[in-house]
């Protein structure tokens, strides 16, 4: 079977053809491109899903571009049955494409958090996408020729630039468009919806005459089916996303938005903690940033022993939920505390959320505090300032983007700023649960010129937890309260005494520092965090 135009001569030249065979033509190049739009935009939700979820950003990237080309692969070959009704199986391809990329990253929310099944799952879909994605470039090229023949190699051009520039705009489309709108769910949903169009309107139109009476009524039902799911999975995602948000967390949740860098979720309940208190707990991408009923402890740790000295300049990098802060506002004498925190999203939850603000005390909106949303790493590139003590109350570095923040380069950034007689304390995750990661930290303070006193406590929420006080230099800062503490809930000197000594299995370990370009920090921390 033929296309609806007339023939023409073999790389006939733009004039000699036909209005009609150009009009063709541009139908299946614009085709190719919103597809290869598409099908980008489905590989990037795939890894951006993942990296919400599991924090391993190259690591989902390196499984779901890694198993989708080759997919590709598979799909090319397996379309190759498919060429002598090219029209036909390109439509019930887009379809199937529509319907699974439409509902992939509800599929995977959902096995990820009932199913506890989100490893196969990604692989799983990434392959079945892949091989559709790959199945349709064979069967483009098919009917690109149909419509005017010409040379394979003025044809692979046509179609791989309509291609790549097609990926282009899905790429962009993607972080720039999708999710700041329609987030990531219905992101997906509307790609799903572009894609089904662009394929039944290029196959009703210009290959209409390819298709028998069967053939029109199966993808007439096939295209009321996909419309339906779609459309179902549209109106019900809110309700769905909040249900499954829910199944992560065992506590009720009052509050959760994704913002452009992480999701933020506030859970609320009502414990018996030696009397009734309420627990208030902030998770980013799924991991406890404190519990209201313990984070004094914490807090009180990190940033007392810290402010024994000259503290007139703060500088705090990280810390948006302003608990830190409002410790370390506590003394009259620091005149200026200034915030570097990645996310506006958290900082705004910290100003306006009621209890959270009583938590932290409305310390966003003492004029004492200046709040800078920045990536910590390159303002401190580019700091001119110096500070009597910086306080890294940073996420712990078992992603990609946080391991950076953990390193020796940071560190002597970090040194750079700080002021004469400065000092620098660090939250360093768990000597229990991690020691490695733990000693690692040290390793790369010390490395960056700091001599280091290694210290931790015990927060329920958390377990063991431990800090690293630091000074430029040779010499160990004391571990001491300052003269003029105000009162305290948890810590006092018997306590900070008491937490210079680690126990016989959890002393320091021989590890190595951690550095941008070999960040040893991400792998301990994937390896002794898993399975907690």
């Amino acid at each position: 079977m033929t296309v609806d135009v007339p023939p023409a001569p073999a790389d006939a030249g733009p004039a000699a053809a036909p209005a009609r065979w150009r009009l063709a033509r541009a139908a299946v190049l614009l085709a190719v491109f919103v597809c290869a739009a598409c099908g980008l935009v489905y590989e990037l939700a795939l890894v951006a899903l993942g990296s919400y979820l599991i924090g391993d950003t190259v690591g989902q990237a390196s499984i779901v571009l890694g198993v989708m080309v080759f997919a590709m692969g598979v799909g090319a070959l397996v379309a190759k049955p498919l060429q002598s009704r090219a029209a036909a199986a390109f439509a019930v391809i887009e379809l199937t494409l529509a319907l699974l990329g439409g509902l992939s990253v509800l599929g995977l929310y959902a096995a990820f958090a009932w199913l506890d099944l989100y490893g196969p799952a990604l692989v799983g879909t990434a392959f079945v996408l892949g091989l559709l994605i790959g199945a349709e470039i064979p069967l483009l090229m098919v009917m690109l020729q149909r419509i005017r023949e010409q040379s394979a190699g003025s044809a692979v051009a046509d179609l791989f630039a309509a291609d790549y520039v097609g990926a282009l705009l899905g790429g962009l489309a993607f972080p720039f468009l999708l999710i700041p709108v329609f987030g990531q769910l219905k992101g997906a949903l509307v790609v799903g919806a572009v894609n089904a169009v662009a394929g039944l309107a290029l196959v009703c139109t210009v290959f209409r005459k390819e298709l028998s009476r069967r053939a029109r009524i199966a993808l007439g039902a096939g295209s009321v089916v996909v419309a339906l799911c779609l459309g179902y999975a549209w109106v019900t995602a809110a309700e769905f996303e909040v249900t499954t948000r829910q199944q992560l967390y065992r506590d009720p949740v009052v509050h959760a938005e994704r913002s452009r860098y992480q999701e933020i979720v506030l859970t609320r309940s009502v414990r018996e903690v030696g009397h009734t208190e309420t627990d208030l707990r902030l998770y980013l991408n799924g991991d406890l940033q404190f519990s209201s009923v313990d984070e004094y402890r914490y807090h009180e740790a990190l940033v007392h022993p810290a402010l024994n000295g000259p503290r007139g300049e703060v500088l705090v990098l990280g810390a948006g939920d302003g608990l830190a802060v409002r410790e370390i506002l506590r003394y009259p004498d620091v005149r200026r505390v200034t915030v570097v925190d990645l996310d506006p999203a958290v900082v705004a939850l910290a100003r306006r959320e009621p209890q959270l603000r009583t938590l932290n005390g409305d310390a966003f909106a003492d004029p004492r505090v200046r709040v800078v949303n920045v990536d910590a790493f390159g303002w401190l590139r580019t700091a001119t300032e110096r500070f009597d003590v910086v306080v890294a109350d940073l996420p712990d570095p078992d992603e990609t983007a946080t391991a950076k923040l953990y390193t020796v380069e940071f560190y002597a950034l970090v040194r750079a700023v700080l002021a004469d007689g400065g000092r620098l304390v660090v939250q360093s995750g768990s000597p229990y649960f991690a020691p490695r990661s733990y000693w690692s930290i040290e390793a790369s303070v010390r490395t960056a010129g700091f001599a280091t006193t290694p210290y931790h406590v015990d927060v329920p929420s958390f377990g063991d937890w431990g800090f690293l006080l630091a000074v430029p230099g040779a010499t160990a800062p004391a571990l001491e309260l300052p003269a003029d503490v105000p009162p305290l809930r948890f810590l006092d000197p018997a306590v900070l005494r008491a937490a210079a000594a680690f126990p016989a299995d959890r002393r320091r370990v021989d590890v190595p520092a951690s550095t941008l370009l070999q960040p040893r920090v991400l792998e301990y921390a994937r390896a002794e965090w898993r399975g907690y």
